[in-house]
Protein backbone atom coordinates (compact mmCIF):
# COMPACT_ATOMS: atom_id res chain seq x y z
CA UNK A 1 0.00 0.00 0.00
CA UNK A 2 2.69 2.81 1.09
CA UNK A 3 4.62 1.44 -2.38
CA UNK A 4 1.15 2.01 -4.29
CA UNK A 5 1.17 5.49 -2.24
CA UNK A 6 3.79 7.12 -3.42
CA UNK A 7 3.17 5.94 -7.15
CA UNK A 8 -0.32 7.48 -6.97
CA UNK A 9 1.51 10.26 -5.56
CA UNK A 10 3.99 10.84 -8.87
CA UNK A 11 1.02 10.13 -11.09
CA UNK A 12 -0.63 13.05 -9.34
CA UNK A 13 2.11 15.37 -9.31
CA UNK A 14 2.97 14.54 -13.26
CA UNK A 15 3.25 17.52 -15.08
CA UNK A 16 2.96 19.90 -12.13
CA UNK A 17 3.32 23.30 -13.05
CA UNK A 18 3.09 27.13 -11.86
CA UNK A 19 -0.45 27.40 -13.36
CA UNK A 20 -1.41 23.98 -11.47
CA UNK A 21 -0.39 25.30 -8.36
CA UNK A 22 -2.33 28.90 -8.35
CA UNK A 23 -5.10 26.63 -9.28
CA UNK A 24 -4.76 24.79 -5.95
CA UNK A 25 -4.13 27.60 -4.04
CA UNK A 26 -7.43 29.49 -5.30
CA UNK A 27 -9.17 26.29 -4.55
CA UNK A 28 -7.63 25.97 -0.93
CA UNK A 29 -8.64 29.35 -0.03
CA UNK A 30 -12.21 28.79 -1.26
CA UNK A 31 -12.64 25.93 0.95
CA UNK A 32 -11.05 27.67 3.48
CA UNK A 33 -14.11 30.05 3.24
CA UNK A 34 -16.88 27.03 3.35
CA UNK A 35 -14.65 25.62 5.89
CA UNK A 36 -14.39 28.04 8.50
CA UNK A 37 -17.76 28.95 9.52
CA UNK A 38 -18.25 25.41 9.67
CA UNK A 39 -15.74 24.39 11.73
CA UNK A 40 -16.49 26.82 14.17
CA UNK A 41 -20.06 25.36 14.21
CA UNK A 42 -19.62 21.89 14.20
CA UNK A 43 -16.93 22.31 16.89
CA UNK A 44 -19.75 23.62 19.18
CA UNK A 45 -22.29 21.38 18.20
CA UNK A 46 -20.36 18.08 19.09
CA UNK A 47 -20.10 19.69 22.83
CA UNK A 48 -16.83 20.59 22.97
CA UNK A 49 -16.16 24.44 21.53
CA UNK A 50 -15.01 26.54 18.23
CA UNK A 51 -11.30 25.61 18.87
CA UNK A 52 -11.98 22.02 18.77
CA UNK A 53 -13.37 22.48 15.82
CA UNK A 54 -10.70 24.41 13.82
CA UNK A 55 -8.19 21.81 15.03
CA UNK A 56 -9.87 19.19 13.89
CA UNK A 57 -10.38 20.94 10.31
CA UNK A 58 -6.72 22.09 10.08
CA UNK A 59 -5.09 18.99 10.93
CA UNK A 60 -7.28 16.80 9.15
CA UNK A 61 -6.73 18.84 6.17
CA UNK A 62 -2.75 18.16 6.85
CA UNK A 63 -3.25 14.65 7.75
CA UNK A 64 -5.82 12.79 6.36
CA UNK A 65 -6.21 14.65 3.29
CA UNK A 66 -2.31 14.39 2.96
CA UNK A 67 -2.62 10.62 3.18
CA UNK A 68 -6.08 10.14 1.23
CA UNK A 69 -6.97 7.45 -1.22
CA UNK A 70 -7.91 10.34 -3.86
CA UNK A 71 -6.49 13.75 -4.92
CA UNK A 72 -9.23 15.77 -4.09
CA UNK A 73 -10.78 14.56 -0.35
CA UNK A 74 -11.64 17.20 2.32
CA UNK A 75 -11.66 15.81 5.71
CA UNK A 76 -12.68 17.86 8.90
CA UNK A 77 -15.73 18.01 11.55
CA UNK A 78 -19.21 17.15 9.77
CA UNK A 79 -22.90 17.60 10.90
CA UNK A 80 -22.99 14.18 10.79
CA UNK A 81 -19.81 13.22 13.27
CA UNK A 82 -21.37 15.98 15.80
CA UNK A 83 -24.66 14.34 16.01
CA UNK A 84 -22.99 11.45 17.62
CA UNK A 85 -20.60 13.23 19.72
CA UNK A 86 -23.42 15.47 20.97
CA UNK A 87 -24.76 12.96 23.27
CA UNK A 88 -21.44 11.24 23.98
CA UNK A 89 -20.62 15.08 25.77
CA UNK A 90 -23.72 14.81 27.67
CA UNK A 91 -23.22 11.46 28.56
CA UNK A 92 -19.26 10.75 29.06
CA UNK A 93 -18.03 13.99 28.64
CA UNK A 94 -15.31 15.77 26.44
CA UNK A 95 -12.81 12.84 27.79
CA UNK A 96 -15.18 10.17 25.97
CA UNK A 97 -15.45 11.81 23.16
CA UNK A 98 -11.63 11.88 22.87
CA UNK A 99 -11.54 8.56 23.98
CA UNK A 100 -14.01 7.45 21.16
CA UNK A 101 -12.39 9.22 18.51
CA UNK A 102 -9.32 7.61 19.12
CA UNK A 103 -10.73 4.04 19.36
CA UNK A 104 -12.60 5.05 16.30
CA UNK A 105 -9.57 5.61 14.22
CA UNK A 106 -7.87 2.23 15.64
CA UNK A 107 -10.89 0.33 14.50
CA UNK A 108 -10.90 2.17 10.89
CA UNK A 109 -7.35 1.12 10.16
CA UNK A 110 -8.34 -2.47 11.16
CA UNK A 111 -10.91 -2.25 8.77
CA UNK A 112 -8.62 -0.82 6.31
CA UNK A 113 -6.59 -4.27 7.05
CA UNK A 114 -9.60 -6.74 6.41
CA UNK A 115 -10.32 -4.22 3.49
CA UNK A 116 -14.28 -3.05 4.98
CA UNK A 117 -14.19 -0.51 2.40
CA UNK A 118 -16.42 -2.62 -0.22
CA UNK A 119 -18.88 -3.30 2.95
CA UNK A 120 -20.02 0.38 2.07
CA UNK A 121 -21.34 -0.91 -1.22
CA UNK A 122 -24.23 -3.02 0.76
CA UNK A 123 -26.00 -1.29 2.00
CA UNK A 124 -29.03 -0.01 0.04
CA UNK A 125 -29.63 3.42 -0.97
CA UNK A 126 -32.92 4.33 0.48
CA UNK A 127 -30.84 3.59 3.62
CA UNK A 128 -28.44 5.78 3.41
CA UNK A 129 -31.14 8.21 2.82
CA UNK A 130 -33.46 7.87 5.55
CA UNK A 131 -29.57 7.84 7.30
CA UNK A 132 -28.89 10.99 6.49
CA UNK A 133 -32.47 12.34 7.27
CA UNK A 134 -32.41 11.23 10.43
CA UNK A 135 -28.65 12.93 11.16
CA UNK A 136 -30.52 16.27 9.50
CA UNK A 137 -33.15 15.91 12.06
CA UNK A 138 -30.70 15.24 14.86
CA UNK A 139 -28.42 18.59 14.13
CA UNK A 140 -31.35 20.28 13.68
CA UNK A 141 -32.81 19.21 17.32
CA UNK A 142 -30.01 20.02 18.42
CA UNK A 143 -29.38 23.54 17.64
CA UNK A 144 -32.58 24.46 19.39
CA UNK A 145 -31.19 25.96 22.51
CA UNK A 146 -28.31 27.59 20.45
CA UNK A 147 -31.03 29.38 18.07
CA UNK A 148 -33.04 30.66 20.82
CA UNK A 149 -30.97 31.41 23.40
CA UNK A 150 -32.81 28.57 25.89
CA UNK A 151 -31.69 25.75 28.30
CA UNK A 152 -32.75 22.10 28.40
CA UNK A 153 -31.11 19.39 29.95
CA UNK A 154 -30.93 15.25 28.38
CA UNK A 155 -28.74 12.85 26.74
CA UNK A 156 -29.94 13.37 23.11
CA UNK A 157 -31.71 15.87 21.41
CA UNK A 158 -35.22 13.81 21.81
CA UNK A 159 -34.79 14.27 25.51
CA UNK A 160 -33.58 17.89 25.22
CA UNK A 161 -36.75 18.68 23.38
CA UNK A 162 -38.92 17.25 25.58
CA UNK A 163 -37.10 18.57 29.03
CA UNK A 164 -38.86 22.53 27.98
CA UNK A 165 -41.92 20.99 29.39
CA UNK A 166 -40.11 20.70 32.92
CA UNK A 167 -37.55 23.90 32.47
CA UNK A 168 -40.08 25.85 30.74
CA UNK A 169 -38.85 27.56 27.55
CA UNK A 170 -38.53 31.63 27.51
CA UNK A 171 -36.24 32.21 23.78
CA UNK A 172 -33.93 34.98 23.97
CA UNK A 173 -35.25 37.51 21.02
CA UNK A 174 -31.72 38.92 19.96
CA UNK A 175 -30.06 35.30 19.59
CA UNK A 176 -33.61 34.42 17.35
CA UNK A 177 -32.88 37.30 15.41
CA UNK A 178 -29.21 36.32 14.84
CA UNK A 179 -30.09 32.89 13.61
CA UNK A 180 -33.09 34.22 11.70
CA UNK A 181 -30.55 36.71 10.03
CA UNK A 182 -28.22 33.65 8.91
CA UNK A 183 -30.91 31.53 7.35
CA UNK A 184 -32.37 34.30 5.52
CA UNK A 185 -28.44 35.43 4.14
CA UNK A 186 -28.12 32.09 3.68
CA UNK A 187 -31.14 31.71 1.80
CA UNK A 188 -31.28 34.34 -0.24
CA UNK A 189 -27.42 34.49 -1.10
CA UNK A 190 -26.96 34.17 -5.39
CA UNK A 191 -25.97 30.67 -6.22
CA UNK A 192 -23.45 32.66 -8.45
CA UNK A 193 -22.41 34.60 -5.75
CA UNK A 194 -21.91 31.73 -3.69
CA UNK A 195 -19.23 30.12 -6.10
CA UNK A 196 -16.86 32.72 -5.08
CA UNK A 197 -18.18 33.51 -1.60
CA UNK A 198 -20.05 31.23 0.44
CA UNK A 199 -23.16 32.17 2.12
CA UNK A 200 -22.75 30.90 5.22
CA UNK A 201 -18.93 32.88 5.59
CA UNK A 202 -21.43 35.86 3.99
CA UNK A 203 -24.00 35.49 6.78
CA UNK A 204 -21.28 34.84 9.56
CA UNK A 205 -19.56 38.25 8.93
CA UNK A 206 -22.92 40.66 9.23
CA UNK A 207 -23.95 38.63 12.11
CA UNK A 208 -20.37 39.30 13.82
CA UNK A 209 -20.37 43.18 12.47
CA UNK A 210 -24.12 43.80 14.23
CA UNK A 211 -23.06 41.97 17.08
CA UNK A 212 -19.37 44.08 17.51
CA UNK A 213 -21.13 47.45 17.17
CA UNK A 214 -24.18 46.57 19.14
CA UNK A 215 -22.70 43.91 22.38
CA UNK A 216 -26.24 42.39 22.44
CA UNK A 217 -27.06 40.45 25.13
CA UNK A 218 -26.57 36.89 23.54
CA UNK A 219 -23.75 34.30 24.24
CA UNK A 220 -21.28 34.16 21.85
CA UNK A 221 -17.99 31.78 20.94
CA UNK A 222 -15.81 32.61 23.57
CA UNK A 223 -11.84 32.96 23.28
CA UNK A 224 -10.67 30.91 20.82
CA UNK A 225 -6.56 30.09 21.47
CA UNK A 226 -4.08 30.27 19.21
CA UNK A 227 -2.69 27.27 19.65
CA UNK A 228 -2.79 23.74 18.08
CA UNK A 229 -2.80 21.94 21.49
CA UNK A 230 -5.68 22.53 22.79
CA UNK A 231 -5.48 22.58 26.79
CA UNK A 232 -8.31 20.38 26.89
CA UNK A 233 -7.51 16.88 25.35
CA UNK A 234 -6.96 13.31 25.03
CA UNK A 235 -3.81 12.33 27.66
CA UNK A 236 -3.13 8.59 28.27
CA UNK A 237 -4.30 9.00 31.93
CA UNK A 238 -7.83 8.41 30.78
CA UNK A 239 -7.06 5.43 28.54
CA UNK A 240 -8.06 2.91 31.55
CA UNK A 241 -9.27 -0.60 30.72
CA UNK A 242 -12.87 0.16 32.42
CA UNK A 243 -12.59 3.98 30.43
CA UNK A 244 -11.56 1.69 26.82
CA UNK A 245 -14.27 -1.35 27.22
CA UNK A 246 -16.92 1.65 27.88
CA UNK A 247 -16.23 3.61 24.80
CA UNK A 248 -15.64 0.42 22.53
CA UNK A 249 -19.58 0.81 21.50
CA UNK A 250 -19.68 4.54 20.87
CA UNK A 251 -15.91 4.49 19.16
CA UNK A 252 -17.58 1.31 16.22
CA UNK A 253 -20.79 4.01 15.98
CA UNK A 254 -18.10 7.19 14.92
CA UNK A 255 -15.83 4.73 12.62
CA UNK A 256 -18.80 3.30 10.98
CA UNK A 257 -20.36 6.59 10.06
CA UNK A 258 -16.29 7.80 9.58
CA UNK A 259 -16.46 4.96 6.78
CA UNK A 260 -19.78 5.58 5.22
CA UNK A 261 -19.27 9.01 4.80
CA UNK A 262 -15.55 8.82 3.68
CA UNK A 263 -16.17 6.45 1.35
CA UNK A 264 -19.47 7.45 -0.01
CA UNK A 265 -17.99 11.37 -0.61
CA UNK A 266 -15.29 9.59 -2.34
CA UNK A 267 -17.25 7.80 -4.80
CA UNK A 268 -19.62 10.74 -5.51
CA UNK A 269 -16.74 13.19 -5.61
CA UNK A 270 -14.72 10.38 -7.98
CA UNK A 271 -17.24 10.52 -10.47
CA UNK A 272 -17.02 14.55 -10.49
CA UNK A 273 -13.16 14.47 -11.50
CA UNK A 274 -13.12 11.37 -13.20
CA UNK A 275 -10.84 9.30 -10.24
CA UNK A 276 -11.26 6.20 -8.32
CA UNK A 277 -11.13 6.50 -4.51
CA UNK A 278 -8.79 3.70 -3.18
CA UNK A 279 -10.79 3.05 -0.06
CA UNK A 280 -8.39 0.95 1.60
CA UNK A 281 -6.18 3.71 1.67
CA UNK A 282 -8.95 6.42 2.40
CA UNK A 283 -9.44 4.01 5.70
CA UNK A 284 -6.12 3.95 6.41
CA UNK A 285 -5.64 7.77 5.97
CA UNK A 286 -9.13 8.42 8.02
CA UNK A 287 -7.73 5.72 10.92
CA UNK A 288 -4.56 7.42 11.35
CA UNK A 289 -5.49 11.35 11.37
CA UNK A 290 -9.03 9.69 13.89
CA UNK A 291 -6.05 8.20 15.63
CA UNK A 292 -3.70 11.59 16.43
CA UNK A 293 -6.05 14.60 16.04
CA UNK A 294 -8.13 14.07 20.02
CA UNK A 295 -4.79 14.03 21.38
CA UNK A 296 -4.48 17.48 20.55
CA UNK A 297 -7.64 18.44 21.55
CA UNK A 298 -10.18 18.21 18.25
CA UNK A 299 -13.07 15.78 17.52
CA UNK A 300 -13.35 12.94 15.02
CA UNK A 301 -13.33 13.97 11.60
CA UNK A 302 -14.43 12.40 8.34
CA UNK A 303 -14.14 13.49 4.72
CA UNK A 304 -17.25 16.19 3.95
CA UNK A 305 -18.93 16.20 0.62
CA UNK A 306 -19.64 19.80 0.94
CA UNK A 307 -16.29 21.01 0.68
CA UNK A 308 -14.45 18.15 -0.97
CA UNK A 309 -17.36 19.38 -3.94
CA UNK A 310 -15.78 22.77 -3.36
CA UNK A 311 -12.61 22.08 -3.74
CA UNK A 312 -13.25 20.29 -7.40
CA UNK A 313 -15.73 22.82 -8.80
CA UNK A 314 -12.92 25.48 -7.71
CA UNK A 315 -10.26 23.79 -10.15
CA UNK A 316 -8.26 21.99 -7.45
CA UNK A 317 -6.05 19.76 -9.23
CA UNK A 318 -4.13 17.89 -6.12
CA UNK A 319 -4.47 17.00 -2.44
CA UNK A 320 -1.85 20.60 -1.85
CA UNK A 321 -5.93 21.89 -1.56
CA UNK A 322 -6.88 20.27 1.42
CA UNK A 323 -3.30 21.15 2.76
CA UNK A 324 -3.41 25.28 1.54
CA UNK A 325 -7.11 24.85 3.16
CA UNK A 326 -5.26 24.06 6.37
CA UNK A 327 -3.27 26.86 6.63
CA UNK A 328 -5.41 29.56 5.63
CA UNK A 329 -7.84 27.94 8.59
CA UNK A 330 -4.67 27.94 10.80
CA UNK A 331 -3.84 31.76 10.30
CA UNK A 332 -7.28 32.57 10.62
CA UNK A 333 -6.70 30.82 14.28
CA UNK A 334 -3.84 33.18 14.72
CA UNK A 335 -4.88 36.15 13.00
CA UNK A 336 -8.94 36.29 13.57
CA UNK A 337 -9.25 34.35 16.85
CA UNK A 338 -9.99 37.03 19.06
CA UNK A 339 -12.91 38.59 16.21
CA UNK A 340 -14.13 35.05 15.91
CA UNK A 341 -15.03 35.08 19.64
CA UNK A 342 -17.24 37.36 19.50
CA UNK A 343 -19.60 35.46 17.34
CA UNK A 344 -23.03 34.83 18.41
CA UNK A 345 -23.72 30.90 18.90
CA UNK A 346 -27.31 31.69 17.69
CA UNK A 347 -25.71 32.42 14.33
CA UNK A 348 -23.06 29.62 14.24
CA UNK A 349 -26.95 28.08 14.88
CA UNK A 350 -28.66 29.07 11.75
CA UNK A 351 -25.77 28.21 9.95
CA UNK A 352 -26.51 24.61 11.13
CA UNK A 353 -30.06 24.93 10.42
CA UNK A 354 -29.78 25.32 7.01
CA UNK A 355 -26.73 23.02 6.99
CA UNK A 356 -29.15 20.08 8.32
CA UNK A 357 -32.27 20.95 5.48
CA UNK A 358 -29.87 21.28 2.74
CA UNK A 359 -28.21 17.64 3.61
CA UNK A 360 -31.12 15.88 2.80
CA UNK A 361 -30.87 14.14 -0.31
CA UNK A 362 -33.97 15.49 -1.70
CA UNK A 363 -33.73 14.62 -5.14
CA UNK A 364 -33.76 11.05 -3.90
CA UNK A 365 -36.00 11.55 -1.74
CA UNK A 366 -38.61 12.83 -4.00
CA UNK A 367 -37.72 10.20 -6.38
CA UNK A 368 -38.97 7.41 -4.19
CA UNK A 369 -42.11 8.58 -2.93
CA UNK A 370 -43.29 10.21 -6.52
CA UNK A 371 -42.55 7.30 -7.81
CA UNK A 372 -44.06 4.64 -4.82
CA UNK A 373 -41.57 2.65 -4.41
CA UNK A 374 -43.04 1.00 -1.19
CA UNK A 375 -39.79 -0.91 -0.33
CA UNK A 376 -37.74 1.79 -0.52
CA UNK A 377 -40.18 4.41 1.18
CA UNK A 378 -40.14 1.64 3.96
CA UNK A 379 -36.47 1.09 4.56
CA UNK A 380 -35.82 4.72 3.84
CA UNK A 381 -38.80 5.93 6.64
CA UNK A 382 -37.77 2.97 9.18
CA UNK A 383 -33.64 4.38 9.08
CA UNK A 384 -34.74 7.89 9.84
CA UNK A 385 -37.01 7.10 12.78
CA UNK A 386 -34.03 4.53 14.01
CA UNK A 387 -31.45 7.13 13.40
CA UNK A 388 -33.31 9.83 15.35
CA UNK A 389 -34.25 7.21 18.24
CA UNK A 390 -31.32 5.04 18.45
CA UNK A 391 -27.79 4.61 18.28
CA UNK A 392 -26.85 5.57 14.99
CA UNK A 393 -24.90 1.90 14.22
CA UNK A 394 -28.30 0.68 15.06
CA UNK A 395 -30.14 2.56 12.80
CA UNK A 396 -27.79 1.32 9.89
CA UNK A 397 -28.14 -2.29 11.01
CA UNK A 398 -31.97 -1.99 11.06
CA UNK A 399 -31.97 -0.51 7.76
CA UNK A 400 -29.63 -2.99 5.75
CA UNK A 401 -31.66 -5.70 8.14
CA UNK A 402 -35.20 -4.38 6.71
CA UNK A 403 -33.53 -3.93 3.04
CA UNK A 404 -32.21 -7.65 3.11
CA UNK A 405 -35.91 -8.71 4.58
CA UNK A 406 -37.50 -7.35 2.24
CA UNK A 407 -35.33 -8.31 -0.69
CA UNK A 408 -35.98 -12.17 0.20
CA UNK A 409 -39.55 -11.78 0.26
CA UNK A 410 -39.90 -10.20 -3.16
CA UNK A 411 -37.68 -12.46 -4.36
CA UNK A 412 -38.50 -15.67 -2.33
CA UNK A 413 -41.45 -16.69 -4.79
CA UNK A 414 -40.42 -19.89 -6.74
CA UNK A 415 -42.32 -20.79 -9.78
CA UNK A 416 -43.32 -24.55 -10.72
CA UNK A 417 -44.72 -24.89 -14.79
CA UNK A 418 -45.10 -28.54 -16.66
CA UNK A 419 -45.57 -28.24 -20.20
CA UNK A 420 -45.58 -31.36 -22.74
CA UNK A 421 -42.64 -32.01 -25.21
CA UNK A 422 -43.36 -29.40 -28.31
CA UNK A 423 -43.19 -31.49 -31.10
CA UNK A 424 -42.71 -28.43 -33.68
CA UNK A 425 -39.49 -27.54 -31.42
CA UNK A 426 -37.97 -30.78 -31.55
CA UNK A 427 -38.13 -31.18 -35.43
CA UNK A 428 -34.56 -31.49 -37.09
CA UNK A 429 -33.03 -32.51 -34.28
CA UNK A 430 -33.09 -36.32 -34.78
CA UNK A 431 -35.54 -36.98 -31.46
CA UNK A 432 -38.44 -39.48 -31.48
CA UNK A 433 -41.55 -37.52 -31.98
CA UNK A 434 -43.51 -39.79 -29.71
CA UNK A 435 -43.15 -38.39 -26.40
CA UNK A 436 -46.78 -37.98 -25.09
CA UNK A 437 -45.62 -39.72 -21.79
CA UNK A 438 -42.72 -36.99 -20.68
CA UNK A 439 -43.38 -34.23 -19.28
CA UNK A 440 -41.18 -31.19 -19.10
CA UNK A 441 -40.82 -29.41 -15.19
CA UNK A 442 -39.93 -25.59 -15.64
CA UNK A 443 -38.13 -24.68 -12.20
CA UNK A 444 -37.71 -20.65 -11.79
CA UNK A 445 -36.60 -18.89 -8.56
CA UNK A 446 -34.01 -20.01 -6.04
CA UNK A 447 -34.48 -22.66 -4.07
CA UNK A 448 -33.75 -22.44 -0.05
CA UNK A 449 -35.86 -22.82 3.05
CA UNK A 450 -38.32 -20.32 2.48
CA UNK A 451 -39.43 -21.89 -0.86
CA UNK A 452 -39.59 -25.06 0.09
CA UNK A 453 -43.13 -25.39 1.03
CA UNK A 454 -43.64 -24.71 -2.53
CA UNK A 455 -41.33 -27.72 -3.77
CA UNK A 456 -43.13 -30.09 -1.19
CA UNK A 457 -46.38 -29.15 -3.23
CA UNK A 458 -44.58 -30.59 -6.73
CA UNK A 459 -46.48 -34.73 -7.06
CA UNK A 460 -44.53 -36.35 -9.66
CA UNK A 461 -47.06 -38.89 -9.40
CA UNK A 462 -49.72 -36.52 -10.43
CA UNK A 463 -47.90 -35.72 -13.35
CA UNK A 464 -48.48 -38.80 -15.44
CA UNK A 465 -45.81 -38.71 -16.89
CA UNK A 466 -43.23 -41.94 -17.30
CA UNK A 467 -40.42 -39.49 -18.23
CA UNK A 468 -39.77 -36.17 -16.38
CA UNK A 469 -37.18 -33.68 -17.53
CA UNK A 470 -36.42 -30.89 -15.02
CA UNK A 471 -35.31 -27.20 -16.43
CA UNK A 472 -33.36 -26.21 -13.64
CA UNK A 473 -31.59 -23.27 -15.82
CA UNK A 474 -33.48 -20.41 -14.11
CA UNK A 475 -32.57 -21.31 -10.68
CA UNK A 476 -29.67 -19.00 -9.43
CA UNK A 477 -29.19 -20.84 -6.19
CA UNK A 478 -30.14 -23.73 -3.21
CA UNK A 479 -29.19 -24.68 0.19
CA UNK A 480 -29.22 -27.89 2.06
CA UNK A 481 -32.50 -27.80 3.12
CA UNK A 482 -34.37 -27.34 -0.49
CA UNK A 483 -31.47 -30.27 -1.45
CA UNK A 484 -32.68 -32.29 1.09
CA UNK A 485 -36.49 -32.11 0.13
CA UNK A 486 -35.62 -32.30 -3.41
CA UNK A 487 -33.97 -35.40 -2.79
CA UNK A 488 -37.12 -37.05 -1.26
CA UNK A 489 -39.42 -35.50 -4.04
CA UNK A 490 -37.46 -36.96 -6.77
CA UNK A 491 -36.93 -40.68 -4.47
CA UNK A 492 -40.21 -41.24 -4.51
CA UNK A 493 -41.32 -40.43 -8.27
CA UNK A 494 -38.30 -42.83 -9.11
CA UNK A 495 -39.78 -45.28 -7.08
CA UNK A 496 -42.82 -45.08 -8.75
CA UNK A 497 -41.05 -45.89 -11.95
CA UNK A 498 -40.57 -42.43 -13.29
CA UNK A 499 -37.45 -41.46 -15.27
CA UNK A 500 -36.34 -38.32 -13.76
CA UNK A 501 -33.63 -35.73 -15.66
CA UNK A 502 -32.11 -32.80 -15.01
CA UNK A 503 -31.06 -30.21 -17.53
CA UNK A 504 -29.47 -26.86 -17.35
CA UNK A 505 -28.24 -27.01 -13.92
CA UNK A 506 -25.74 -24.04 -13.15
CA UNK A 507 -22.86 -24.75 -11.27
CA UNK A 508 -23.14 -23.64 -7.63
CA UNK A 509 -26.54 -25.87 -7.70
CA UNK A 510 -24.35 -28.93 -9.60
CA UNK A 511 -21.80 -28.25 -7.11
CA UNK A 512 -24.75 -28.64 -3.96
CA UNK A 513 -25.66 -31.79 -6.06
CA UNK A 514 -22.77 -33.24 -5.63
CA UNK A 515 -22.21 -32.68 -2.16
CA UNK A 516 -25.18 -34.21 -1.14
CA UNK A 517 -25.10 -37.38 -2.88
CA UNK A 518 -28.19 -36.03 -5.39
CA UNK A 519 -26.23 -36.46 -8.68
CA UNK A 520 -24.94 -40.17 -7.18
CA UNK A 521 -28.49 -40.62 -6.54
CA UNK A 522 -30.25 -39.66 -10.15
CA UNK A 523 -26.98 -41.11 -11.75
CA UNK A 524 -24.35 -38.49 -13.63
CA UNK A 525 -25.69 -40.04 -17.25
CA UNK A 526 -29.07 -38.19 -16.45
CA UNK A 527 -27.70 -34.51 -16.68
CA UNK A 528 -28.03 -32.33 -19.75
CA UNK A 529 -27.08 -29.56 -20.87
CA UNK A 530 -30.47 -28.61 -22.26
CA UNK A 531 -33.75 -30.42 -22.69
CA UNK A 532 -33.04 -31.46 -26.43
CA UNK A 533 -30.10 -33.30 -24.97
CA UNK A 534 -32.31 -35.24 -22.63
CA UNK A 535 -34.93 -35.87 -25.01
CA UNK A 536 -32.29 -37.36 -27.59
CA UNK A 537 -30.86 -39.46 -25.00
CA UNK A 538 -34.26 -40.71 -24.07
CA UNK A 539 -35.18 -41.72 -27.67
CA UNK A 540 -31.73 -43.38 -27.86
CA UNK A 541 -32.93 -45.69 -25.04
CA UNK A 542 -36.12 -46.25 -26.07
CA UNK A 543 -34.62 -47.17 -29.31
CA UNK A 544 -32.50 -49.24 -27.93
CA UNK A 545 -35.44 -50.85 -25.64
CA UNK A 546 -37.26 -51.79 -28.97
CA UNK A 547 -34.30 -53.20 -30.63
CA UNK A 548 -34.26 -56.01 -27.38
Amino acid sequence: MIKQYFQDLKLEFKGYNGKKLSQDIMAGLTVTAVALPLALAFGVSSGADAASGLITAIIAGLLIGGLSGASYQISGPTGAMSAILMSLAVKNGMDGVFLAGFLSGVILLIAAAFRFGKLVSFIPSPVITGFTSGIAVIIALGQVDNFFGTVSKGENALQKLLSYGELGFSPNLYAVMFGLLIIVVMVAWPKKWNAKFPSSLAGIIIALAVNWILKLPVTVVGDIPKTLLSENRLTFGVMTLSNVSSMISPAISIAMLGMIESLLCGASAGKMKNEKLNADRELVAQGIGNAIIPFLGGVPATAAIARTSVAIKSGGQTRLVSIIHSVGLLASMFLLGSVMSVIPLSALAGVLMVTAWRMNEWNEINYIFSKKFANAILEFAITMVATVMFDLTVAILIGVFMGIMIFVVKNSQLKVDVSDVDIDRIKGHKIMSDHKTTKIMYITGPLFFMTKDKLEQVTFNSLNADNIIISMRAVTSIDESAVGEFKEVVKKAAENGACIMFCGVQENVMDMFQRSGMKELIGEECFFWDAIEALRYLSIIQNSEIAI
